[in-house]
């Protein structure tokens, strides 16, 4: 609704949507440490923001704020290539009707409509190139992660173990093949959600150089007259 709404009627109201919505995110977020700290539960071993879809979500909720467009390529490639995949295969162990479970599923859900309505909504397009953008920043959030992990004992980035249950992780088998699965798969998402764009540039690119550009409901143009 968000998207269609604001391609076909954009307005004053996208910036309070928009900052709504960042506040949805962070405010979720921050309620679920509040939740943990309540329930003697708060820990460093897996409680900090360093899990990709914490990180997606804060970087969501700025560039819904700011919309900076690195904020914005940040929050589509993280947010649809990775925070989209805990909705399909979700990482839980609550159930409805549980406060963690309507917790997990709003930053889950949130995260990717945050993305669409940026860069299909708003038209704030990925720029060439920004998918390996996107790709150096997961770099850079494992090697933090693997630290961390050392410290805390935690499971970052899931660097230790796979999530339990049926994933995308466990088609690739025992530590550290699933790593690099998962990896490969990153790389292959990240570049076919660039690649709508990379084709949408071609194609205007072409019909800008054309001899003869017309609209779609304009027939072909005669030839020119010989001479």
């Amino acid at each position: 609704m968000l998207v269609v709404t604001a391609r076909n009627r954009p307005g004053p109201w996208v910036a309070p949507t928009a900052i709504a919505l960042a506040v949805v995110v962070v405010g979720n977020e921050f309620g679920w440490w509040a939740w943990q700290l309540n329930h003697h539960a708060l820990n460093l071993a897996g409680d900090l923001p360093l899990f990709p879809c914490d990180v997606a979500g804060f970087a969501a909720a700025f560039a819904l704020w700011l919309r900076r467009q690195a904020l914005v390529e940040m929050t589509w490639f993280w947010g649809i290539a990775g925070t989209v995949n805990g909705v399909i295969s979700p990482d839980i162990s609550d159930h409805f009707p549980s406060y963690v479970y309507f917790q997990y599923f709003l930053q889950h859900g949130a995260i990717p409509a945050a993305a669409l309505f940026l860069v299909l909504g708003l038209r704030m397009y990925p720029r060439p190139w920004s998918s390996v953008r996107a790709l150096g920043l997961v770099v850079l959030l494992l090697a933090v992660d693997a630290l961390v992990n050392l410290w805390t004992g935690g499971n970052y980035m899931f660097l230790r173990t796979a999530p339990p249950g049926t994933n995308l992780l466990g088609l690739f088998g025992a530590w550290p093949w699933y790593i690099v699965g998962g990896t490969v798969l990153a790389v292959i998402f990240f570049a076919a959600l660039e690649l709508p764009f990379r084709i949408s540039d071609l194609v205007r690119a072409r019909s800008k150089t054309s001899p003869y550009p017309r609209s779609a409901s304009q027939p072909s143009p005669l030839p020119p007259p010989g001479r």
